[in-house]
C-alpha cells in the first residue's frame, strides 16, 4: 500500500501527522536530497515539500518530475507562501494538458 510523506521544518508540518501522514522535520538540505531519494525509493506515492525546503532542493525535485511515482508536491510553509507550488501545478498541468487551463494565459 503506497502512503504519503511530508518534509519541511517542524513548525510547517507538524499537523500533517494528525491526519496520518508520515512527517519528515528536515532542514538541512543535503540530509533533505538524502530523506527525499530514501523515500522516492520506499512505497510513497505523495511526497510533500514545503516551498522554502524546495528551494534548497530543485534539482533533486526534478529527478522525480517525469516519473509517474513519487508525485513531489509543493505546499506552503509557516513562513507563507511564495507561489512556487502553484508555479509548479501550473507547470506540470501544461505540459501533461499542452495549453494553460489553469489561468488561461
Amino acid at each position: 500500500m503506497y502512503k504519503i510523506a511530508v518534509m519541511g521544518d517542524r513548525d510547517s508540518i507538524y499537523g500533517f501527522a494528525a491526519l496520518g501522514l508520515d512527517t519528515y522535520p528536515v532542514t538541512d538540505p543535503v540530509e533533505a536530497a538524502r530523506r527525499l531519494r530514501g523515500l522516492a525509493e520506499q512505497e510513497y506515492a505523495v511526497i510533500y515539500i514545503t516551498e522554502a525546503l524546495a528551494d534548497t532542493l530543485e534539482a533533486e525535485i526534478d529527478r522525480y518530475r517525469e516519473q509517474m511515482l513519487p508525485a513531489v508536491i509543493l505546499i506552503p510553509g509557516a513562513s507563507g507562501n511564495t507561489g512556487k507550488g502553484v508555479a509548479a501545478v501550473k507547470k506540470s498541468v501544461e505540459q501533461a494538458v499542452g495549453s494553460d487551463i489553469i489561468f488561461n494565459n
